[in-house]
């Protein structure tokens, strides 16, 4: 099943790539009005100025009906771009700056954690240097969860989403 995964896994991985990455997001996003503007003007002999219009008015599904396609071509690539733009683009662009504005103040940060982790060594060695003053035996601590892989990661995501259904 792993295997079948992989190809999903990768989109995954450049879409969160693409979505944590404003440049990245503009840049394709330029891009692909570009490269549609290109095609778009040699399918359906247009200008560039002409094209680009049309890239920009279909990829913002505006559609101001001024400049449509006339032939299958034309019309495959504006579905082409409107289903990119709705299904991939617009998402990644409303995730990205959602996660900007959604920040848990009070999360730890790094620096914090650490800090943590190191006080509560400290007070486990006071702990057991008192305990050995007493003559009282501490109980031995569990060994650390090892961390969970990837597959463990994901199946643990999927439940979460299943249960706020």
């Amino acid at each position: 099943m792993e295997p079948l995964l992989l190809p999903f896994r990768w989109v995954y991985r450049g879409l969160v790539y693409f979505a944590n990455s404003p440049r990245t997001l503009i840049t394709s996003y330029l891009l692909m009005i570009v490269v549609a503007g290109v095609i778009y003007g040699q399918v359906e002999h247009r200008s560039a100025a002409d094209a680009v219009w049309w890239a920009v008015v279909t990829a913002s599904t505006v559609g101001y009906g001024d400049i449509s396609p006339t032939t299958w071509p034309g019309r495959a690539l504006a579905a082409l771009l409107i289903s990119t733009m709705v299904l991939l683009v617009i998402p990644l662009i409303t995730a990205h700056f959602a996660s900007r504005l959604i920040v848990d103040d009070d999360a730890f940060e790094h620096v914090e954690q650490e800090e943590l982790k190191n006080d509560v060594r400290r007070m486990r060695a006071l702990l057991e240097e008192l305990a050995a003053r007493q003559g009282i035996a501490l109980p031995e601590l569990p060994p650390p969860p090892a961390p969970p892989d990837h597959a463990t990661l994901v199946r643990q995501r999927l439940r979460g989403r299943r249960n706020r259904r």
